[in-house]
């Protein structure tokens, strides 16, 4: 039931109805945003962050939380402006034109609708190799089954869910920092105490900058929070600072998580030379022992699984439904459910493809480097996007003067996300450049067939 204080500007003003159900607290929203981002997410790349950082697996956490803070004080800016389902699709879409907001939908669409694919083939991986009994296509079946079921019956059991999978999430992180720290005073650790953060020997920016490509996978999910804006209970304001605080909330535990882990490997050679999907499981198990290892790793196939895809998919489910609703997508796709108040056909579309993606990237060996690639690409051309409207609707339009939050700071995080574009791998480029292709022929047979990208209403700006 909403709450009769909410402070949500009403939709109708911007020419929609409100269909979902306002019923979100600013509490809501921030363990939504860190269950997106997942506390414990470093458990399962370290490896590969050590490895691409030199071993300053601390520095890439804290460069990777720098650039995605620009990011966030974008997204809040235009949470403001249009506080409405859609994400970078509406603020693009209404901060610069209706086309360009189809394209930003169309890119982000490599990450809102491959994300819960990738985590759910990660989690039934990890499932595997602790019952190597049961196939990975029953993990697949059983987790996008289970979520699904949360998302139908609507956003307040979604919250629910978040809640208590944000505090075992919480707790097995503090098991294993109490016991990587005992370990520690115990004489267990490897090389200087700062040496996480900062390492004259393997230092580089090249280096500590091409880590965060890696490292900033972990931070996407706070923007998730800007497609709750219809709800929401609370002001504009609060909206856009729960990604803020979301986002550095998370980026505070994966500097500590991995600073204690940095310091406890024991084979540091090796994993400066190969990564390894397991290394953070084996420095547990170094620090306290097999349950430490266990713990760990199934806790983060829990988390990838079930939390983390759960609100996934209910983010890829509003996505779709905002571009529906301005008939950019089919119109079953902008069905709500009378009783639930949720995107229905939306949310069983996006469990019918991630299970088709899931089981087919299964079979190949490179199927999870590949989804993780396409995600991080399709995220960070659309942030650039993002940026740019926030420029163009306050500066641009409204001769904004505030210069640090309309022009200084989304221009810094432009720049920094241009650079992790172009140092992408090749593959992801070329994937991602090509599925720009196609919404781009997307968007000139609309033109040709007089179906021009239209908006619902004249945008006014939004009372804060």
């Amino acid at each position: 039931m909403s709450s009769p204080q909410s402070t949500a500007p009403s939709v109708e003003r911007f020419g929609y109805q409100q269909e979902l159900q306002r019923s979100l607290s600013f509490a809501d929203l921030l363990i939504y945003g860190l269950i997106f981002m997942v506390p414990i997410a470093p458990f399962g790349i370290f490896g590969s962050v050590f490895q691409s950082s030199g071993g300053m697996v601390a520095l890439a956490y804290v460069i990777g939380m720098v650039a995605m803070a620009f990011t966030a004080l974008s997204y809040a800016q235009m949470a403001r402006a249009f506080p409405m389902a859609g994400s970078v699709y509406t603020y693009a879409g209404r901060g610069i034109a209706a086309p360009v907001g189809f394209l930003a939908g169309w890119v982000i669409l490599l990450d809102y609708v491959l994300v819960p694919a990738l985590l759910y083939l990660v989690a039934s991986s990890a499932m595997t190799s602790f019952v190597p009994g049961v196939p990975i296509w029953v993990w697949l079946i059983a987790f996008i089954a289970l979520n699904t079921v949360v998302n139908y019956l609507g956003i307040e059991m979604t919250a629910r869910m978040n809640k208590i999978m944000l505090v075992v999430e919480l707790i097995v992180l503090a098991i294993f920092l109490v016991v990587g720290i005992v370990a520690l005073a115990q004489g267990k650790g490897h090389g200087a105490a700062l040496s996480p953060l900062f390492d004259s020997s393997t230092f580089s920016w090249p280096l500590a900058f091409g880590a965060v490509s890696v490292a900033v996978l972990s931070f996407l999910g706070f923007d998730g929070i800007s497609m709750l804006a219809e709800e929401s209970r609370e002001s504009t304001r609060r909206l856009g600072r729960s990604m803020v605080f979301a986002l550095v909330l998370a980026g505070a535990l994966f500097v500590v998580q991995t600073w204690v882990a940095a310091l406890l490997a024991p084979n540091r050679a090796d994993l400066l030379a190969n990564g390894g999907d397991n290394a953070f499981y084996d420095i547990a198990e170094y620090a306290g022992g097999h349950w430490l290892s266990v713990l760990t790793a199934v806790a983060t196939a829990v988390a990838w699984g079930f939390a983390n895809s759960l609100v996934a998919q209910a983010a890829t489910s509003r996505l779709l439904f905002a571009m529906a609703r301005d008939r950019q997508l089919p119109a079953f796709l902008r069905k709500v459910h009378p009783k639930h108040k949720v995107p229905v056909n939306a949310t069983f579309l996006v469990a019918g493809v991630s299970l088709a993606l899931g089981l087919y990237l299964s079979t190949r060996d490179d199927g999870i480097g590949l989804l993780s690639s396409l995600v991080n690409f399709g995220a960070m051309t659309a942030f650039l996007a993002l940026h740019v409207s926030v420029v163009v609707h306050y500066v641009v339009r409204n001769r904004s003067r505030d210069w640090w939050r309309h022009l200084v700071a989304p221009a810094i995080g432009f720049l920094i996300l241009l650079y992790v574009v172009i140092n992408a791998s090749i593959a992801a480029q070329v994937l991602g450049f090509v599925w720009l292709a196609i919404g781009v022929v997307i968007l000139v047979g609309s033109y040709m067939m007089g179906r021009r990208p239209t908006l619902s209403a004249v945008t006014p700006e939004a009372t804060e």
